[in-house]
């Protein structure tokens, strides 16, 4: 699967869940019941599916939520398996630790397909060090802050009082006046969205 540019509000209609993919959770409630189609389809994917079917759209809802490709989704699949513990966990603790989501997570971003091309364009520092991967993985006492120069690009020009306002996982800190964030610790499965199930995607990739 490429990387999803069509209208957005569709994939969160089709699974019926916000999937955080618009900036505006409201204006994508409204129409959550209401599933894509001209008339929309009388089934979601999920219903009514065989065991594969399930686990293949609970990987599509990972995808799209953290907006990755297949190659690379299979890669943290295949990472998470290796690593000692439960598998389920690792993936997602993976996907948490990405830059771009750690700089949604932090409130720099209103969606993480925003906090990619943040990060993408050099907006961003880890450690003095300027950073453009996305996928780069934060690491515990990590500091994440947007770069001097870039503050005063209009769009981050009320970025001080827009932080000062995000309430941040229990695994990051923020300082609002100073623009960046630490990693305190991994984060836990509290600190886990749970718009998948992740045990149904390890099982999709563990039978092939």
């Amino acid at each position: 699967m490429g990387r999803f540019i069509g209208p957005k509000n569709k994939i969160a209609r089709r699974f019926g869940i916000n999937l955080g993919l618009k900036s505006n959770p409201v204006k994508v409630a409204r129409r959550l019941a209401q599933p894509p189609g001209v008339h929309g389809p009388k089934k979601r994917p999920g219903m009514g599916l065989s065991g594969y079917g399930k686990q293949l759209v609970e990987k599509q809802k990972a995808k799209y939520t953290y907006g990755l490709r297949e190659k690379q989704f299979r890669r943290y699949v295949t990472e998470a398996t290796r690593i000692t513990g439960d598998s389920g966990v690792n993936l997602q603790r993976i996907l948490e630790t990405r830059l771009d989501n750690v700089v949604y997570r932090l409130g720099f971003a209103d969606t993480r397909a925003q906090a990619r091309q943040f990060v993408t364009h050099g907006m961003f520092q880890v450690n003095d060090h300027k950073l453009d991967i996305p996928s780069y993985l934060v690491k515990v006492n990590d500091v994440i802050a947007l770069r001097e120069s870039k503050a005063k690009k209009k769009i981050f020009e009320t970025i001080a009082d827009k932080l000062s306002k995000v309430q941040t996982a229990g695994w990051l800190s923020l300082d609002a006046q100073k623009k960046c964030g630490k990693v305190l610790n991994q984060p836990g499965e509290k600190d886990f969205d749970r718009n998948f199930d992740v045990k149904l995607i390890i099982e999709y990739y563990s039978s092939r």
